[in-house]
C-alpha cells in the first residue's frame, strides 16, 4: 500500500487518449455556448426591421442574455460544489439549448429577451464549470496549451453562427438559427457518458473508487491499486477579505485591473451584438456584415492561440498594451472606406487583440496578485467586467440611435481600448513577476469565480 497525491498524478500524467477526450468534449460544449452566445448579433438586423424595434431596446435585449450569463455563472459555480462539474454542465447545456430552441418561436420582443435570459443563465453557467474541469484534467507542462485550446471553441462557435447565418437568415429566416441549438440536445447522451466527473469533487465526496477509475485513465503507467490510500494536499484558503486587494500598495494596480477588464469585455461584446448592424448600416449588405462578424471570430482564434504563445515568452505586460494598441487602432481603421481585404484584415486584427485581451488580463491579474488573495483578485476583477459586458450592446444601441456618422461609431468602440491601455500601463510595475509566470492556463481559476 502506498500513498498517492491526486493533485502530482494528473499534473505530471502523459498526454494520452483520456486527455484527448476531455479536450474534445469540453471545446465542443464551449463550441455550442460560443454559437448560442453570439447568434443574437447575426440575427438582430433583420429582426430589427421585422419587429421594428428601435436601437435602444435592441441594446436592451442584446444585454438580456449577458444579465443571465452574470448570474449563471454565480448560481450553477456554488451549485457545482454541491452537484459535481458533470450534472452541472449538463444542466446547464440542457437550459441554454432549449430555452434556445424556444426562442426561435418568439413573437414579440418581451418573449425574445425573457428567453434570451434565461438562455444566458446556462450559457454563463457553463463556462466556468468546463474550463475548471479542463484545466483540472490538463498535465502541468501542457495547461496552458490546453485551455486556450478550448477558449478558441468560443471563437469557433461564434464563427459558425455567423457564417451559418450568411447563408441560413437571407433564404430561411431568423428562426432556423435557433432551431439549431438542438444539436446539443441531441448529443446529450454522449456527453453523460463520456464527459467524466470531476476528480477534486469525487475526492471531496468520499467517492474514492470513482476517483481511483478515473485517475488510472488519466496515468495508466501508475498502476493504482485498490490499496493505495489517494489523498489531496490541503490548499491555502483564498477567500480573502476585498480590502486586501487594495492593501500592500496595489490599490492603484486593482483599479486598473477593473477599468481594464470593464474595458476590454465592453468592446468584446459590443463588438459581438452590433457589428453586422453597424456594417448594414454603412451601406454593406447583410451577407457581408455577416462576413465580418465571421472574421472577428476566425481571429479571435488566432489570438487566443497566438496571445497565449505569446505570453508565455515575453511580458504579459507589453502583450497586452501591444493588443490593446492595435485593436483601438484597427477599429478606428475600419470606420472608414478602404478596399474589402483591408477591411477583412482589419477585423481579423480586431478580433484577435480584443477577445485574446480578455484571456490575456485573467493570465495577468493571477500573476500579480499573491496566492493567498488571487482568487479573490481573479473574481472581482471578472465580475467588474461582467458589467462591461452588459454594457458593451447598450452602447451598440445608443450609437446607432444617434446616427452618428460610420467612423464615429468605430471611434466610440475603440475609446475602450485606449483606456484599457491606459489601465494595463499603469500596473504597478513591481507587481509578481514580470514575466507571465501564472501562464494563460491560469484563466482557467479565473472563469471558476
Amino acid at each position: 500500500m502506498k500513498t498517492i497525491d491526486v493533485n502530482d498524478v494528473i499534473d505530471n500524467a502523459v498526454f494520452n487518449k483520456f486527455h484527448w477526450k476531455v479536450l474534445f468534449w469540453c471545446t465542443l460544449i464551449i463550441i455550442f455556448d460560443g454559437y448560442d452566445l453570439v447568434i443574437y448579433g447575426v440575427v438582430l438586423p433583420i429582426l430589427m426591421d421585422q419587429w421594428g424595434l428601435n436601437p435602444y431596446v435592441a441594446g436592451l435585449l442584446g444585454s438580456s442574455a449577458l444579465f443571465g450569463m452574470m448570474f449563471g455563472a454565480m448560481g450553477f459555480g456554488m451549485l457545482s460544489d454541491k452537484l459535481g462539474r458533470k450534472k452541472t454542465i449538463l444542466m446547464c447545456v440542457v437550459l441554454f439549448s432549449l430555452t434556445t430552441v424556444i426562442n426561435g418561436f418568439a413573437t414579440t420582443p418581451w418573449e425574445f429577451g425573457i428567453l434570451r435570459f434565461i438562455a444566458g443563465l446556462g450559457i454563463g453557467g457553463v463556462m466556468p464549470n468546463v474550463v475548471s474541469l479542463m484545466s483540472e484534467y490538463s498535465p502541468k507542462k501542457s495547461r496552458s496549451t490546453l485551455v486556450a485550446l478550448m477558449f478558441s471553441g468560443y471563437a469557433v462557435g461564434g464563427m459558425m453562427s455567423a457564417g451559418l447565418g450568411i447563408w441560413i437568415v437571407p433564404n430561411f429566416g431568423w428562426e432556423i438559427m435557433f432551431y439549431l441549438a438542438v444539436v446539443p440536445l441531441l448529443m446529450l447522451p454522449l456527453m453523460m457518458r463520456f464527459l467524466p466527473e470531476s476528480v477534486a469533487f469525487l475526492m471531496a465526496q468520499k467517492r474514492k473508487d470513482e476517483a481511483r477509475a478515473i485517475l488510472n485513465k488519466v496515468a495508466p503507467r501508475k498502476d493504482i491499486s485498490d490499496q493505495d490510500d489517494l489523498v489531496v494536499p490541503p490548499t491555502t484558503d483564498s477567500k480573502a477579505p476585498v480590502l486586501e486587494l487594495f492593501r500592500g500598495g496595489r490599490a492603484m494596480s486593482t483599479l486598473m485591473f477593473w477599468t481594464a477588464f470593464f474595458s476590454c469585455l465592453l468592446m468584446v461584446y459590443a463588438l459581438g451584438s452590433w457589428l453586422p448592424k453597424l456594417m448594414s448600416a454603412a451601406g454593406y449588405a447583410l451577407s457581408s456584415s455577416l462576413m465580418f462578424l465571421m472574421v472577428l471570430n476566425i481571429g479571435a482564434i488566432v489570438g487566443a492561440v497566438g496571445g497565449g504563445w505569446l505570453a508565455d515568452r515575453f511580458s504579459l505586460r507589453s502583450v497586452l498594451v501591444s493588443f490593446f494598441l492595435l485593436g483601438s487602432g484597427s477599429l478606428i481603421l475600419l470606420g472608414y472606406e478602404n478596399p474589402m481585404w483591408f477591411l477583412y484584415t482589419l477585423m481579423g486584427i480586431a478580433g484577435a487583440t480584443t477577445i485574446g485581451s480578455q484571456i490575456l488580463l485573467y493570465a495577468y491579474v493571477a500573476q500579480y496578485y499573491p496566492v493567498s488573495i488571487r482568487s479573490t483578485g481573479l473574481g472581482w476583477a471578472s465580475g467588474i467586467g461582467r458589467n462591461g459586458a452588459i454594457v458593451g450592446p447598450l452602447l451598440g444601441g445608443t450609437l446607432l440611435a444617434l446616427a452618428l456618422p460610420h467612423q464615429m461609431n468605430f471611434l466610440a468602440l475603440a475609446i475602450p481600448g485606449a483606456i484599457a491601455t491606459v489601465a494595463v500601463a499603469l500596473v504597478d510595475r513591481n507587481g509578481f513577476p514580470r514575466k507571465s509566470g501564472a501562464r494563460v492556463g491560469s484563466v482557467a481559476t479565473a472563469a471558476g469565480n
